[in-house]
């Protein structure tokens, strides 16, 4: 049976590590002593490593159960970098390969395979799991499994029933980044774990500042704010093809050097972009939801949802994807109110009716629609964003100000406008749901315009009750309502305001109203034009990863990390024994590609001294 002591030595001699990471001691511990294991971490706290060190130190072979193609050609890359045994069966691969790979496994070639969800009940990998000795099923993303989760995937339902079939029940493991209550009960109860060693690392990023703003002309404020990261790497989410294309079409006219990614694009075009982005050769990509699952890049410094996408969950997964490296970034939503109806209609036709029963997908629908309602009162709501973000995943916090959110650090406060809401509530319940946001906006701020008046609305005493407020902020209070389930919208392409749970409570003044007069925001910090010593060696270092890595094609992280290069610069190794104490050097990597870049150094640090040399006798002169 395995154990820690030889888990800790596989952490320093195979991938280089002196000490594990916050929740992977507890999580490896756990797998080691063969206990069923559930694990929260955010993205970016490790949790590949947390199931790749007992795969490595058992005697069987580890399944990792995955969604994510990219993800698992990129971990086989790495796994393959380190010489552990790996490889990965997907639509990816052709019939033969498959084949292949299943002999190779039969014969003991792998110490980890990683497989899609929909492939474990095929009739070649069943009857090979059957055979094999399999010491742990890890299942990765899991979240998928549960109709509470944002990435309900129908075959991860097919998990448990896969290893009941198993000769002997192994060791399962169940990693996600993002999981609520309700979905970690779900998780629990569909993959029928053993009484599982829970392990939640905490859902705060305390790197990554918060902003949601209410643009009155998106493409401005994503310019202005694309502007302000000039020179930085970053991700701009769209909800739709379309407007992937026309947003990365209006930054290339404006100057901003950018790639698009989409499900209507070739293969070798998403291919194409996301390599652009991975190896900085591009420093923005405009894309939806199908990019970044499984991309391990760590120097993205913002990540800008052009349009509200359809869950908190979706958010803070997208959003999380910036500042892997543990440095400071941004996360910024431009919010406008009819991303809410283009939100519904996408849940509408997301729902596969094929795979289905009709009172699955109905509850399927209400779910959906219910974390929609969640993510518009964290754009609408007032308070500290992080805390929403927290409070909605059960991490209970006693702080109300984090200092690190554009609600925190809003110059001008909040706005009581509960009489206004009154106003509007009146108007609402008073034309009977006949009329949208458009049309009660337009009579609160007195607008004359055709429909209106043929309306006879002009005459109503509520026309431009409200015209001092401006519209910009009329809409505001309504969006409000709309979060807070005063006001609720009918269904259809031209939905209308009706009366919602608590109207009658915002007329009787019980139901208090406020909004945010400025969301304000902090500087952007200007890069540095001025290089430390460190820093210039690290742009070397990358260099020379960057060209390994496409002579091997693969991506450059598979090499290196960022991290690792940043350590490396700052102790300038110059034998092999140094090189040994850098993070994230181990024998595997050191013995691969320990010497080139110990040569790289060297160099560097001869024409250091050689350039000190010379300013020394130019001083003397």
């Amino acid at each position: 049976m395995p154990t820690m002591a030889q888990a800790e030595a596989t952490l320093k001699s195979v991938y280089g590590y002196e000490q594990f990471r916050q929740g992977q001691r507890e999580s490896v511990q756990a797998l080691v002593e063969g206990k069923d294991v559930l694990a929260i971490m955010p993205t970016g706290a490790g949790k590949s490593l947390c199931y790749q060190i007992p795969a490595i130190i058992s005697s069987g072979i580890t399944l990792v159960i995955s969604p994510l193609i990219s993800l698992m050609k990129d971990q086989v890359n790495a796994l393959l970098q380190l010489d552990v045994k790996a490889a990965y069966i997907n639509s990816t691969l052709t019939n033969k390969q498959q084949l292949l790979a299943l002999e190779n496994a039969r014969n003991g070639a792998y110490k980890i395979i990683y497989i899609a969800p929909e492939r474990l009940n095929t009739e070649g990998f069943l009857s090979f799991a059957q055979n094999a000795e399999i010491s742990n099923v890890i299942v990765d993303e899991a979240h998928c499994v549960s109709q509470w989760g944002q990435d309900f995937r129908p075959a991860y339902l097919n998990i448990a029933p896969f290893i009941a079939k198993l000769k002997k029940r192994p060791v399962v493991g169940a990693f996600t980044a993002t999981a609520t209550l309700a979905v970690q009960k779900d998780i629990t109860r569909l993959l029928e774990l053993h009484e599982p060693v829970k392990i939640l690392t905490g859902f705060d990023r305390p790197n990554l500042f918060f902003e949601v703003l209410r643009p009155s002309n998106r493409d401005s404020a994503l310019l202005e704010f694309v502007q302000k990261h000039a020179g930085q790497s970053g991700i701009v989410y769209c909800v739709t093809r379309r407007a992937v294309e026309e947003t990365s079409e209006m930054l290339k006219s404006n100057g901003i050097e950018c790639a698009r990614y989409h499900a209507g694009l070739s293969d070798d075009e998403r291919t194409q972009a996301q390599e652009d982005f991975i190896e900085d050769r591009i420093p923005v990509i405009v894309a939806t939801n199908a990019f970044g699952m499984g991309i391990d890049k760590s120097n993205v410094s913002f990540v800008v949802h052009y349009q509200m996408p359809k869950d908190l969950e979706s958010y803070y997964q997208e959003a999380g994807r910036a500042g892997r490296d543990g440095e400071p970034a941004d996360c910024c939503l431009l919010y406008m109110a009819q991303d809410i109806p283009l939100a519904n209609y996408l849940i509408e036709h997301s729902l596969d009716n094929a795979t289905l029963d009709i009172a699955t997908a109905r509850n399927v629908r209400a779910q959906a629609e219910e974390r929609l309602r969640q993510i518009v009162y964290y754009c609408t709501g007032r308070g500290c964003l992080r805390n929403r973000i927290l409070s909605y995943f059960g991490e209970a916090t006693t702080q109300t100000y984090c200092g690190n959110c554009s609600a925190c650090l809003s110059k001008k406060g909040e706005q009581d406008v509960t009489r206004e809401a009154g106003q509007i509530v009146s108007l609402v319940m008073a034309l009977n749901g006949k009329y949208g946001r458009t049309m009660i906006a337009g009579v609160l701020s007195g607008k004359q315009n055709d429909r209106i008046v043929s309306a006879g609305l002009n005459q109503y005493s509520a026309f431009g009750a409200l015209a001092s407020l401006g519209e910009g902020n009329i809409y505001a209070i309504i969006d409000e309502l709309l979060a807070s389930e005063v006001l609720s919208q009918t269904e259809g392409e031209d939905p209308c305001l009706v009366a919602g749970h608590y109207a009658k409570d915002v007329l009787s003044g019980d139901w208090p109203v406020r909004i945010p007069l400025d969301r304000g925001g902090r500087q952007v910090p200007i890069p540095k034009h001025r290089e430390e010593e460190s820093e210039a060696l690290f742009r070397i270092l990358s260099k020379l990863r960057l060209a390994i890595a496409r002579e091997q094609r693969v991506p450059p992280f598979v090499i290196f990390s960022n991290a690792t290069l940043k350590d490396m610069a700052k102790r300038k190794p110059r034998n092999r024994s140094e090189m040994l104490k850098v993070n994230g050097v181990g024998e595997n990597k050191m013995r691969r590609y320990g010497d080139t870049f110990l040569t790289t150094i060297s160099f560097y640090l001869k024409r250091m001294e050689m350039c000190g040399k010379a300013d020394n006798k130019q001083k003397k002169k």
